[in-house]
């Protein structure tokens, strides 16, 4: 019944992520969220986001942020890793994931996604066909409509783990 949000896999952070082994394994590109994902809601890049992107562009990723945010806040952050970014990208939908793929010049299978929400992130990707990574919140300052999204997602987590284990 929650399979649809099932993410493919799970890591605390997005430091993480076996990027190195992604890439040997044949993905190209990688879409993150930003907000809570990379780092705090609202928050501007800080060094670890930096020194993240910096070593993805070193493994010879190319990287696209994916944000239903403004492009004010999309923007600042962008300018700051270096990044190319998609703001207003309207998540869960699959448009804004695809438009990703094509401007970064990969496909489905070539491609990764980092998120920290389930309805949106992590069920945007996986109707794009994306091999996707759920990562905990950075934070747990957040807007009101994301922290009911939260208890929801508490309860389709449970059965994920639940199924496993």
């Amino acid at each position: 019944m929650f399979q649809t949000f099932y993410p493919d896999y799970e890591k605390d952070v997005v430091t993480e992520v076996p990027f190195e082994k992604w890439y040997e394994d044949g993905k190209r590109g990688i879409i993150f969220d930003i907000d809570n994902t990379l780092v705090p809601h609202g928050a501007p890049a800080d060094e670890r986001a930096v020194l993240l992107f910096q070593r993805l562009r070193s493994i010879g990723y190319k990287t696209m942020l994916l944000s239903n945010n403004k492009e004010p806040r999309v923007k600042m952050f962008a300018d700051a890793v270096e990044s190319p970014y998609i703001f207003k990208a309207g998540k869960p939908g699959k448009a804004g994931y695809d438009r990703a793929m094509r401007e970064m010049g990969t496909d489905r299978e070539t491609t990764l996604f980092v998120g920290d929400q389930l309805f949106t992130d992590i069920w945007g990707a996986k109707k794009a066909g994306i091999t996707n990574y759920l990562v905990k919140p950075i934070h747990p300052k957040e807007e009101i409509q994301i922290v009911l999204k939260r208890f929801l997602e508490k309860i389709v987590l449970f059965f994920y783990h639940r199924k496993k284990h």
